[in-house]
Formats: C-alpha cells, sequence, structure tokens
C-alpha cells in the first residue's frame, strides 16, 4: 500500500503541473463542456492506482480492526485508549461480528487480487500504445504483471528478513515460509527470462527495422551494461534458487532479493532510455544522464516509502494477531483435552474474559 502511495504521485508529477492535479479526475465542472481525455493512458493510470490504492487500503485496514481493538483493551493511557478505540470501530470479538468479518475479508480479498493483472497491465499499456520502438510491444501486459509479482516479492524477502531479524520474529516467520517465496520469485523470474527472451525473439521475427535496431542497441549498444547488469540480476542470479540449501539460507536469499530489486530497477531504466536515447531521428539521438530534479524524485519516493513502513512498525502490529491465533491449532488442542498452559511451540492464548484479549499471543521464553 505504501509502494501505491508513491507510485500515485508520479502521474502528478508527469503532467508538468501537478497544482492543477484535480484535472486528471472526471468531475463536473463549470469550465463547459471540458472534460478528460478517456483515451489518455496518464487516465488509464489515474484509474488503476487510485482502484488499487482504495482496495488495498480497505482490505489492509479491515484485517487490523481485530489488533486495533487488542490495542484499545491493553492500552494503558486515555488517549491510546481512545485512539485504538476509534480505529477498531467498536469491535467487541463475538461469534457475529467474526463471521462478518471473515465475508467482507474474502470478498475484499477476491477483489484485490484481480486488482495486479490491472494495474500492471493498464502500466504495461503506457508504454505500448507509444509507437516508440522497444515500447510497442503486445508482450508488455502479461510481461509486466510477472515482473510485479517477481519484483513485489523479492522486495517483501528483503523487508520482511530485516524486521524478522530485528523484531525477533523468528518464530512466527519461519524458514519453511522463506523458502515457499523463493519458489514464486524462481516461477515468476522464468516467466520474466521468458518474456526478455521472447522480446528479442519479436524484434527478429517482425523483420521490422526499427525494432531489430532498437533490440541490438539494447544489448550491443552504448547502455549495452545497464541491459546486461539487468539480465543477470533477473535472470542468471535467480537461478540459484533451484537450490534448496540456498533457499534455506537467510543470508543468501536477503543477498538475491538485493540483487532482485536492483535488476526490476535497471529493467525500467533499460525500457525507458534505450529506447529514448536513440529514436526514428538520429539528429535527436543522445545520451542521457539524471538532473538535480530527478534524482530528488527518486530519494523521495524511497524516503516516503521508508517513513511510512517504519511509522506502521513502530505503532501498529507488524504480524496479524488474530491470524496468528488462527493458524496456531490450539482450539484443536483443547477439543482434545490438552489444555495445557505451555505448548510444544512455546506460545499460550492469554486467558481473559474478554473475548477480544483472546486473540493475543504471548511468547514465553
Amino acid at each position: 500500500m505504501f509502494a501505491v502511495m508513491c507510485a500515485g504521485l508520479f502521474p502528478l508529477i508527469h503532467m508538468g503541473r501537478p497544482w492543477l492535479f484535480f484535472w486528471i479526475a472526471p468531475y463536473p465542472n463549470f469550465r463547459g463542456p471540458l472534460w478528460v481525455n478517456f483515451r489518455s493512458p496518464l487516465l488509464w493510470d489515474f484509474f488503476a492506482i487510485s482502484t488499487y490504492f482504495i482496495i488495498s487500503a480497505v482490505f489492509w485496514y479491515l484485517g487490523l480492526i481485530p489488533d486495533m481493538a487488542t490495542l484499545r483493551d491493553r492500552a494503558r493511557s486515555g488517549i491510546r485508549k481512545t485512539i485504538y478505540g476509534v480505529m477498531s470501530f467498536g469491535w467487541d470479538g463475538s461469534t457475529r461480528t467474526w463471521i462478518r468479518y471473515e465475508t467482507v475479508y474474502m470478498l475484499l480479498a477476491a477483489f484485490a487480487a484481480p486488482l495486479v493483472l490491472s494495474v500492471h497491465s493498464i502500466v504495461s499499456m503506457d508504454f505500448a500504445t507509444a509507437v516508440i520502438p522497444g515500447w510497442h510491444s503486445t508482450i508488455f501486459p502479461p510481461y509486466f504483471v510477472a515482473g510485479a509479482v517477481f519484483s513485489g516479492f523479492a522486495m517483501v524477502l528483503t523487508l520482511m528478513l530485516i524486521a524478522r531479524k530485528v523484531l525477533s520474529y523468528e518464530d512466527y516467520i519461519t524458514v519453511d515460509h522463506v523458502e515457499k517465496m523463493c519458489k514464486v520469485v524462481l516461477l515468476t523470474g522464468g516467466i520474466v527470462a521468458l518474456a526478455y527472451s521472447m522480446e528479442a525473439f519479436m524484434a527478429w521475427y517482425s523483420a521490422n527495422e526499427y525494432e531489430r535496431f532498437v533490440a541490438i542497441n539494447r544489448a550491443l549498444g552504448p547502455y549495452s551494461w545497464a541491459y546486461w547488469t539487468m539480465v543477470s540480476c533477473n535472470v542468471l542470479f535467480p537461478q540459484l534458487l533451484w537450490i534448496k540449501k540456498v533457499r534455506r539460507n537467510l543470508a543468501a536469499v536477503f543477498v538475491l532479493s538485493i540483487v532482485i530489486n536492483i535488476g526490476m530497477w535497471f529493467e525500467r531504466f533499460v525500457i525507458v532510455v534505450t529506447s529514448l536515447h536513440r529514436d526514428f531521428l538520429p539528429s535527436s539521438w543522445a545520451m542521457y544522464s539524471p538532473t538535480v530534479i530527478e534524482i530528488a524524485t527518486l530519494t523521495g519516493s524511497f524516503g516516503l516509502f521508508f517513513t511510512c513502513f517504519l511509522l506502521f512498525a513502530r505503532f501498529i502490529p507488524f504480524i496479524a494477531i488474530g491470524e496468528v491465533k488462527a493458524v496456531l491449532g490450539y482450539g484443536k488442542r483443547s477439543e482434545m483435552g490438552k489444555n495445557s498452559e505451555k505448548d510444544e511451540i512455546g506460545v499460550r492464548p492469554v486467558a481473559s474474559s474478554n473475548s477480544v484479549n483472546q486473540t493475543e499471543m504471548v511468547m514465553e521464553r
């Protein structure tokens, strides 16, 4: 969700006049029959990103409501109790509340999954609808969706492994979780590798001299170093994940996740720069060098993301307490008459008359 917040700023920056951001929304106005251009890919971005943000924010916050109620009941100061009480929407932990909560949660999950396809395919069409060689490609939508899952899992691994160590969550985020994520990274990385090869193949097979030129220029031209960095980080290094010992080595997985993040950044660089620096007119050919504003924009987007992420880790439960309780299986042990205070994994539910507090877990070390 924080990444979507960063992404939402860029259509406004690309307008050139961000103080007129409201012009991108099709709202009733008094300027005559003046409406947004519904054929503009920039407007597609607005609808895709805003929809993605709204669904993600609602889905994310809904999952926090039981935990907000837990924090409300555990808060010692009146201010904290009031804030968490407002954020929990009067959650009482009753059976009826849980049934309605799980139903809505499942529906929102079903809505959120197709958004991954819609958002990233629309972003890819920003390029594919252009006539610039190297962009005008129908492979971009599935290629961008696979790349989004590929880089997204890598970024989650980067953040999760740090949080696991710093916050001592080894009992909750296990090596098995990391290994399963590595398998998803390996699968989507294979799809990205196939897309790279298909992109070069179609440039040759189409017999389009401009597309062929861009494909050769990317691999052998002035920016070949960026292209081969992208291929190495996104295709070659992830192949190490075929080895089980590597998948279960957290240090190796952490390094590979950073390598993949770097490779996906270079992918965007290759797509944008190598197609623009040598276009149809040789008279307009030039080498790219970032300006101070561009460097500041990139740095600021990183700063916004990590600021939001660290504030989230500081004030809100990093792992959903209610969902941890659901997977522990202590209820099944209770039915079998094994109501011991401490189970084999060192976690027990807090005994309380309040049903909300039953979602809390206390680590016994």
